[in-house]
Order: structure tokens, then C-alpha cells, then sequence
């Protein structure tokens, strides 16, 4: 058999610009870029251990929490998912996921997958769950871990948390939550709010490419782990393994991306200079301005009043216009990404981000025309001007508290 032939040369990479307002990945923070493209050291170099424990101090405060097993996992937001479950999971143990999304069905999978009798309880797309609903599903199932998701990112659902750890806790279960899309762009308080695991991921409110998965483990969670009886399905996401490469013995466990930790450790620093305060805020007043525009133009959002996230915003594409129409034309004339509905939403919304760096008044006016054009060509029918003209009004009025 011949060798294949020699391809042609392909000359330098050299990727369209996008502006990613879609949701996930967001836009990068040009600090963050330029932090990639720093000399890379050794995993095990001394500079690169210091590093990854000011990344670690950071985490803790982006967690708002004392966590000591707090660290960056090596792959995606998914990887952080499955890190928690087959951490804390055993063949056999009942395990009750809450569904209102795609991803609260992704965990119900993973945890299929590590064996876990699981049990679900689900709200349709867009809705939150009650925290009485929750203790029924727990009373009956007896579960030794519940699933949940804080901010659903193929809804836009922000999943209020307290009540329901809470409720996890008086039976018995710890409570692992996915933070993927709310890190960084609204208030997680890990320890305050008792949370005994938690994932997230880099491409989010963090403004970093992806590539890594933060993670955190509680007391109970820790001891969860090291009363298991059988191994950790995963040798790769095994935490009895990466804590001792995380923690002061640097015991060699895998080759971890260094490129990826120094963008996240600068993705952090920009969130301790900016303050989390600060930064929650800035995300609401965009979502606010963002929403007015929507509903100027007559576009309404799918998501429950009172529990719709900030930096993810599921609009509901109005009847009679096509979803692939408008967002092929927002990316090949203004090079704007907005993602379409998943599940049941598919072809029905769009899923506008705002997070990050991405979340600044100038994107979202930009959006605004944008859509306004896009809307108007398709003869939806609403005053000219009337997007912008509404989230002009928000900005002017921002002295005002926009987090109530």
C-alpha cells in the first residue's frame, strides 16, 4: 500500500474574528491571550508549582470558599462533572439528579455510567425546582448525593441553592452542584451555603479558552471519599491521586496544560482586581439593558421571571422567524455567535451570553442593531430605534441597584 501523499502546505492559522455571544465559549480576555503565549514550564518546575498554588488561593476566593481540595481539573467543564460524580459516587448508591436542562440529563448520564441507581426528578426547560419538591424526591429515594444545577446553561434557569443544601444535609446526602456558567457572573457561596462539591469550567464568566474545570470538595465530601470501598472508576479524574499533585507533595500525576493554568490564573487575577461585587454587578446591568432591548422588539425570554441568569439570557424567537435565518446573518455580516435552543428549545430560542469579558455595554448595543436589522428584514413588526432606545434608558438609570 502507497504512503499517503504530501499535503499541500497550509500557511499560517488564521481564524475569522468572532465576537462570542453565544453561550460558551465567551470572549478571552486580551490579558489572557497574552498570558497563553508565555514560555512554558516544566509541571513539576518550582515557578510552575508556586502558580498553581496562588491558582488554588484564588479559586478559594472565586468559590467563597476555605475548601482546601480546591483545584483545577485537566479538561472541560464536563471533566469537572464527571470528577465529582465517580468521586463521590459508588457502584450501587442511589444518586437523585435534578433535570430542567440539558445538563442536569448529562449528570443523570455520568452517573449512570458510574454505576449510581439513579433517580430523577424534572421541571420543564426554563423552570426552577422547589425546595419541597426536593425534600419529596430525597424522602423517597434516600439518595447518598443530590445533583443539581445552578445555572442551567441551555436554559438560561438560575436554580436558587441554600434551602435545598440544606434539605440534602437534615437527610443525610451531600448536594454537588454545577456551577459552569454561574462562576464568576453571579454569587456562589460554596461554604455559606454548605455545598459539599462543586464544578465549573473555564470558558464561561471566566473569560478563558476551554480547557479546565475548576473543582471544590468539602469536609463531608472528603470523607465521603476516603470511606469508599472500591475504586475510583476514573484513574485520570481520581482525586486520591491529583490532591497529592495539587497538595504539598507534588506526587507526578499527569502532565497537566500549563499554557491553560497560566490563562486561568490570569482570568482570576482579573476577577480579584475587578472585585466579585463588582463584577456580579456589571453582568445584571447588561442582562437588564439587553432585556429591554429584547422586549422592545417585541422578544420575549423563556426562562421564569425572577430566576433568568444574567450572563445567559434564552430568548424566544418570535412566530414566523427562522432561528438558522437570523443567526447565520448576525455571524457572516457582523461576525456575531448567539447559540440556538437545545432539546426542547431547539429552533425555538436563541441563547444570548454575556459573560466575562464579553459582558460590556458596547456588545450588547452592538447586538441590539444587529438583531433590529435581522428582525426588521423578516418583517417582525416594532418601532424603529426602540431596542436601543430602551437599553439607553437602563445604562442612564445604572446608579440605581440592579442585582434587585
Amino acid at each position: 500500500m502507497a504512503a499517503p501523499s504530501r499535503p499541500a502546505i497550509p500557511g499560517p492559522l488564521c481564524p475569522s474574528p468572532r465576537l462570542l455571544l453565544g453561550p460558551g465559549p465567551s470572549d478571552v480576555h486580551p490579558r489572557v491571550l497574552a498570558a497563553m503565549g508565555m514560555p512554558l514550564l516544566g509541571h513539576l518546575d518550582p515557578e510552575f508549582v508556586a502558580l498553581m498554588d496562588e491558582t488554588q488561593e484564588l479559586l478559594r476566593y472565586v468559590f467563597q470558599t476555605e475548601n482546601r481540595l480546591t483545584l483545577a481539573v485537566s479538561g472541560t467543564g464536563s471533566a469537572g462533572m464527571e470528577a465529582v460524580v465517580v468521586n463521590l459516587i459508588e457502584p450501587g448508591d442511589p444518586m437523585l439528579v435534578c433535570i430542567n436542562g440539558v445538563f442536569g440529563a448529562r449528570m443523570a448520564d455520568v452517573a449512570g455510567r458510574a454505576g449510581a441507581d439513579v433517580q430523577v426528578i424534572e421541571r420543564p426547560y426554563g423552570e426552577v425546582f422547589d425546595p419541597d419538591e426536593v425534600e419529596a424526591a430525597i424522602q423517597r429515594v434516600r439518595p447518598k448525593v443530590v445533583g443539581i444545577v445552578h445555572a442551567e446553561t441551555s436554559t438560561g434557569a438560575w436554580q436558587p441553592l441554600e434551602d435545598i443544601a440544606q434539605i440534602a444535609h437534615k437527610h443525610g446526602a451531600l448536594i454537588a452542584i454545577d456551577t459552569v456558567t454561574s462562576l464568576g457572573g453571579v454569587p456562589v457561596h460554596i461554604d455559606e451555603w454548605d455545598i459539599d462539591a462543586v464544578y465549573s469550567g473555564t470558558q464561561k464568566c471566566l473569560s478563558c479558552p476551554p480547557a479546565l474545570a475548576p473543582v471544590s470538595f468539602g469536609p463531608r465530601a472528603i470523607d465521603r471519599i476516603s470511606q469508599r470501598t472500591t475504586k475510583v472508576q476514573s484513574w485520570y479524574l481520581d482525586m486520591t491521586m491529583i490532591k497529592n499533585y495539587w497538595g504539598s507533595d507534588r506526587v507526578y500525576h499527569h502532565t497537566a496544560p500549563i499554557t491553560m493554568n497560566y490563562a486561568l490564573r490570569e482570568g482570576l487575577a482579573l476577577i480579584v482586581e475587578e472585585g466579585l461585587e463588582a463584577r456580579w454587578t456589571r453582568h445584571a446591568l447588561n442582562a437588564k439593558a439587553l432585556k429591554a432591548g429584547l422586549a422592545a422588539m417585541g422578544v420575549g425570554v423563556w426562562t421564569a421571571e425572577g430566576h433568568q441568569l444574567p450572563q445567559l439570557t434564552c430568548a424566544r424567537i418570535p412566530d414566523g422567524i427562522d432561528d438558522l435565518t437570523v443567526r447565520k446573518r448576525l455571524l457572516q455580516d457582523w461576525g456575531i455567535e448567539v447559540g440556538g435552543g437545545l432539546g426542547s428549545l431547539k429552533g425555538r430560542a436563541w441563547r444570548i451570553g454575556l459573560m466575562g469579558h464579553g459582558s460590556r455595554q458596547a456588545n450588547v448595543t452592538l447586538l441590539l442593531a444587529a438583531l433590529e436589522t435581522c428582525l426588521r428584514d423578516l418583517g417582525h413588526r416594532f418601532e424603529p430605534g426602540a431596542a436601543l432606545g430602551a437599553a439607553a434608558e437602563v445604562y442612564a438609570g445604572s446608579s440605581k441597584s440592579v442585582l434587585a
